[in-house]
């Protein structure tokens, strides 16, 4: 006769296979795919694999006590039923909600680190992995869309054969955070698509292959091939990129040594926010050289918090945003032409990803605004905090918490194996989007234990990179002054050749001298030095230059420079009398000379002082000529 004990369990079986069915019956009226009867058959297969699992899975858990387990239930029940005062209530209401929310949230995780005390050294213990692993996948995936996938054809059942026989990979693809939309068939068919085109991806455990995962598991549908994706859905990217090609494309960055020195140590994970960009291949290349040309100092910025995300601060201006195809690729428009809080944001993620930098949304009410990798931590730019913010379906304080917690590997492993039990169990996820609620027990234990993580270690989040005030207007910071360099003396030296011409390097001015809050001196990235003349404040400033001609004469002006907007001119006044108007060609980043200009220089001293109206747009400036006139 079988105990009480072991008719529960084939009951709760029963019901848990039933449930599977109509879970099953449901996805296949959502997705609107027909099983084939082969698909049927592997339908019935992966149920019954993961009802197994599930079985063993629950064998071998440990005993956790009842009056610990039914306190941590209690607290986060307290917890939840907490109602937050209306818009109509005062004050004190809220202040009192705020401070009864934080006891009641101290208490949910003082009741969590009691239980952990006697599970955390089972879940330190990667013994039951293999089928963890496997659970959560099918789980995730849904054993209606893997028969879904696999019934397609042999090639689509093997590359799931080829990942349920890969422990390592399920356990990278599963720590970096599983296949966008449950699509672990899909994800393989880009990540299999991007190891035949590179040997170098197939390199486990090295940097390209960390990026072909990132990138297959954010990006699981190849162009042609997206059907949607109903399968609980966690990080979702609708894209056009062609995900081999954008792979590649940063494989040749990096060994061309265009990417930051930071991205060769990217873990998967952060792998998958960096290639996801959806502006093109061109402008990615394109922003890396323009701002190689014309903003150097961003690129070598020590503050990570502003590298290269600088350049919407400087040079994309506030504006109503409007579209000009003449003016090149949408990432060159979007600098020419400026924009909202939204199209510096899109352009703030561009500049940070086309130098391998991991970057997100941060969409708030009525703002948009982006994150981005530091090695400190992420950090909120052009927005507000993260309580405000949403990074796609996941909370702004959900997606920080996990980002600090990740930086513990050990630790942050026990969070996934309770979150992966969570999911075998068929328990439901603490919400991603509501900072901690909802929830079964493994998985509101992992999320606890996150909170722990972090608190043990001290984490603390970065302070907003401009917030609001820089994300929705043209406000100086008060920090616009460049940064001091040691200019060499060759930099600062006129040169007067033997056939007349005499060349002015951009350093060489009288005034200033090195960076003010509107001229910049900043080395260039091709070597020597050169002079940025800034778009924001409101006051001119004067470059001068002192330049003893040889003797009396016409010389033609020309000035290697670099811009980002069409229509600008720079003002000469020439020995305090002349004023020349000077056009400067939209060079969309790269180098060019200025129209030329005739000047008449008298024997000996001589002043060149430039000057832009305001207000102006960007320009940098390498080195002037002055070529006498035949």
């Amino acid at each position: 006769m079988r105990s009480r004990k072991q008719i529960a369990s084939i009951i709760a079986v029963c019901i848990y296979c039933v449930g599977l069915a109509q879970t099953a019956q449901a996805q296949n009226s959502k997705s609107g795919i027909q099983l084939t009867p082969r698909g049927k058959e592997l339908l019935t297969q992966y149920t019954d694999e993961l009802s197994s699992l599930n079985s063993e899975i629950e064998a071998a858990l440990p005993t956790i006590a009842p009056d610990q387990k039914q306190a941590f239930l209690d607290a986060r029940s307290a917890l939840a039923n907490i109602k937050p005062p209306t818009e109509e209530e005062n004050a004190v209401a809220k202040k009192n909600y705020e401070k009864e929310k934080e006891q009641a949230e101290a208490t949910a995780l003082l009741k969590a680190r009691a239980l952990q005390t006697d599970i955390d050294k089972f879940l330190a213990s990667n013994s039951l992995d293999s089928k963890l692993l496997k659970a959560a996948i099918i789980r995730n995936a849904t054993p209606q869309g893997l028969a879904e996938f696999a019934q397609q054809g042999p090639a689509e059942a093997k590359l799931l054969e080829q990942l349920f026989a890969d422990e390592a990979l399920m356990k990278q693809i599963l720590i970096a955070g599983g296949a966008n939309g449950g699509e672990y068939g899909e994800a393989m068919q880009v990540y299999t698509a991007i190891l035949e085109k590179s040997q170098r991806a197939r390199e486990v455990g090295s940097i390209f292959q960390r990026l072909a995962l990132g990138t297959a598991i954010h990006m699981p549908w190849l162009i042609g091939k997206e059907k949607g994706g109903v399968h609980n859905i966690v990080y979702r990217t609708q894209t056009t990129v062609d995900q081999v090609e954008r792979y590649l494309h940063y494989e040749k960055a990096f060994l061309d040594g265009e990417l930051d020195p930071a991205f060769q140590d990217m873990n998967t994970w952060e792998c998958r926010f960096i290639t996801d960009d959806p502006y093109s291949d061109e402008d990615l290349a394109w922003t890396r050289k323009m701002m190689q040309n014309y903003r150097p100092d961003h690129i070598t910025n020590p503050d990570y918090k502003w590298r290269y995300v600088r350049i919407v601060k400087s040079d994309v201006p506030y504006v109503s945003p409007t579209s000009d195809p003449s003016l090149g690729t949408p990432a060159q428009q979007h600098i020419a032409l400026g924009g909202i809080c939204g199209r510096r944001a899109f352009y703030g993620r561009l500049a940070t990803r086309a130098f391998g930098i991991p970057s997100r949304a941060s969409t708030q009410t009525g703002h948009g605004a982006m994150c981005h990798w530091t090695p400190d931590g992420w950090v909120v730019c052009l927005g507000a905090w993260w309580s405000s913010a949403w990074c796609g379906p996941q909370g702004g304080l959900d997606f920080l918490l996990d980002s600090q917690a990740r930086e513990h590997t050990d630790d942050y492993l026990q969070v996934l194996r309770a979150q992966w039990i969570g999911d075998s169990l068929g328990e439901p996820d603490v919400s991603i989007r509501q900072y901690g609620s909802g929830g079964g027990f493994w998985d509101g234990l992992a999320f606890y234990k996150k909170r722990a993580i972090v608190e043990d270690a001290e984490i603390k989040a970065l302070e907003l990179a401009g917030g609001m005030k820089l994300g929705e207007s043209d406000d100086l910071l008060g920090d616009e002054k460049g940064e001091e360099i040691e200019i060499p003396e060759s930099d600062k030296t006129i040169v007067f050749g033997d056939d007349g011409i005499i060349t002015i390097p951009a350093a060489a001015c009288d005034r200033p001298t090195n960076s003010t809050d509107k001229v910049a001196f900043m080395k260039s990235w091709d070597g020597g030095t050169q002079i940025h003349y800034g778009r924001l404040g409101q006051r001119p400033e004067l470059i001068r230059y002192s330049v003893e001609a040889p003797a009396a004469g016409a010389y033609t002006l020309v000035a290697d420079v670099a811009t980002v907007s069409p229509k600008q001119e720079i003002i000469l006044r020439l020995n305090r009398r002349t004023l020349i108007d000077i056009s400067l060609p939209y060079t969309k980043g790269m180098w060019e000379q200025s129209k030329p200009v005739t000047i008449d220089l008298k024997e000996g001293r001589n002043t060149l002082m430039f000057t832009c109206r305001a207000p102006n747009r960007g320009v940098t400036m390498k080195e002037i000529k002055l070529v006498p006139a035949q």
